[in-house]
């Protein structure tokens, strides 16, 4: 395995860039560790595929080098890497057994037969294809399939790292978490280097222990799925990470209140209309506020978004918008100043239920503020 440094490395697909907004990847600068589980995450066209193909020789990026373990790879190509690929469509040879098709990698390379049955064997009980060794792989279900193709990536114990393509995309989604969770298992098991390309969050959190997020050819924040979701550093993370994303209100920070502004860009303190929609901060989120320039948001999760039926010290009052019902809790959507907010809720919580006002209380252990899109911190 190895240790992946991306030093300094930009992409355009243009010839004579001459401006960041000509750039698909913007400058780049991180040191992925040797034996890690990385999920790189973001919506299309933010960048991954362009890193993806980057880090494996299918592009040379435009400035920068790669390295891995200290080995500058920049110019190599793919096959010069010794890094294997998985793509969201299986890369299977049909008309072989799956015995031979996890075999190939290492009979190409040279590998006698010893050596390549018991590294198959190895690899076949690990993803729980041993049932399935002598049969045709034009025959198999397509989880089956795809799984041939991830033992064809793992079955070279010499690999730099393992890349990921969004493998699950045609998978049947009552398969998807148990080949997650396969993956992880293989992980927590060989220590290999993973670099798995997602859209998806859940994909993303269950299967990295860092998850790579981008947004508009940048790299905005990696991190644990904890830190990412209690920590967002870029307002990005904090609407695309969590189902709903993080709430977010424009606001003014005096003293120890953050004032908001209504949807029309009035400031709502003291407003009859909106009955004083200030919102308490501690002395640390008015000191961060105080040294920060721009424009300025409060964020706050729904899961954290504290829901009442009646006045509680420091809550504001609300109107219901909607409440959805997921099963084990309730979505509420209400209405604040002329922006829209929504909490999580408790299966139990039915004291809201057919109300058309609430009163939505702030805690500050989990209130964030943000300026330029950044987490002040």
């Amino acid at each position: 395995m190895a240790q992946i440094n991306l030093n300094k490395i930009a992409h355009s697909y243009i010839k004579n860039p001459k401006s960041d907004s000509d750039y698909a990847l913007k400058l780049i600068d991180n040191i992925w560790d040797d034996g890690g589980a990385y999920a790189l995450l973001g919506p299309s066209g933010c960048g991954k595929t362009t890193l993806l193909n980057i880090i494996s020789g299918l592009l040379v990026p435009s400035k920068g080098r790669i390295l891995f373990d200290g080995k500058d790879v920049t110019e190599l190509p793919p096959e010069k890497r010794n890094i294997a690929q998985v793509f969201q469509f299986p890369v299977l040879y049909d008309t072989m057994s799956v015995f031979d098709n996890l075999a190939f990698p290492l009979r190409n390379r040279g590998f006698d037969e010893d050596s390549v049955k018991k590294r198959v064997l190895e690899i076949a009980e690990v993803l729980d294809l041993t049932p399935f060794l002598d049969k045709k792989a034009a025959g198999l279900a397509a989880d089956a399939k795809q799984k041939i193709s991830l033992g064809r990536g793992l079955v070279r114990s010499d690999v730099a790292a393992i890349l990921f393509d969004e493998p699950l995309t045609v998978i049947d989604p009552n398969l998807k978490w148990q080949l997650r969770c396969k993956l992880k298992e293989i992980h927590e098991q060989l220590k290999l280097t993973l670099i798995y390309v997602t859209h998806d969050q859940v994909e993303a959190l269950t299967f990295a222990d860092k998850v790579v997020v981008m947004y508009g050819g940048e790299i905005v924040q990696i991190g644990t799925p904890q830190e990412l979701f209690e920590n967002p550093s870029h307002k990005f993370v904090g609407y695309f990470i969590g189902s709903p994303g993080m709430n977010f209100l424009p606001c003014k920070v005096d003293g120890n209140m953050a004032v908001i502004q209504d949807i029309n860009g009035v400031m709502m303190k003291n407003n009859a209309i909106a009955q004083n929609v200030g919102i308490p901060l501690n002395d640390y989120l008015s000191k961060l506020a105080s040294k920060a320039s721009g424009h300025l948001e409060l964020g706050i999760r729904p899961l954290y978004l504290r829901v009442h039926a009646n006045e509680v010290n420091g809550s504001l009052k609300a109107k219901v918008k909607s409440l959805q019902d997921h099963g084990n809790f309730k979505i509420l959507t209400a209405i604040l100043a002329g922006h829209t907010l929504r909490a999580r809720l408790d299966e139990e919580d039915k004291a809201i239920i057919g109300a058309e006002d609430v009163w939505l209380e702030f805690p500050i252990d989990w209130i964030r503020l943000f300026s330029k899109e950044r987490l002040l911190k």
